[in-house]
């Protein structure tokens, strides 16, 4: 094996003897979850987003109409759920499916 002083592991998914850096890597990588808004765009932390339909927000008794814009949206690890601030509303949480990346 090259370099005698790296550790190797035996990854029973693909059947290969990899360095354990290469290991943690692709598990890492694996567990990524992608979030994709309305239209399929990537999400991430920090994105600001715009609601794609008019939505009652439970608890608020308010409504987010169609075109407002959410700043600073934080991914929840749910591919489909994502935390946002909005002024008057606490703990907001949004479906991916009525958000249209900015």
């Amino acid at each position: 094996m090259p370099g005698d002083d790296e550790n190797y592991v035996y990854d029973e998914e693909s059947g290969e003897w990899m360095s354990a850096a290469d290991l943690s890597a692709r598990r890492a990588a694996a567990d990524r979850i992608e979030v994709r808004d309305a239209v399929g765009n990537l999400l991430a932390d920090g994105d600001q987003v715009t609601l794609i339909k008019d939505l009652d927000v439970k608890g608020a008794g308010q409504t987010l109409k169609q075109g407002t814009v959410i700043k600073s949206i934080r991914l929840t690890g749910d591919a489909q759920e994502i935390d946002c601030k909005f002024p008057g509303i606490k703990g907001l949480v949004l479906r991916a499916e009525f958000v249209r990346k900015r």
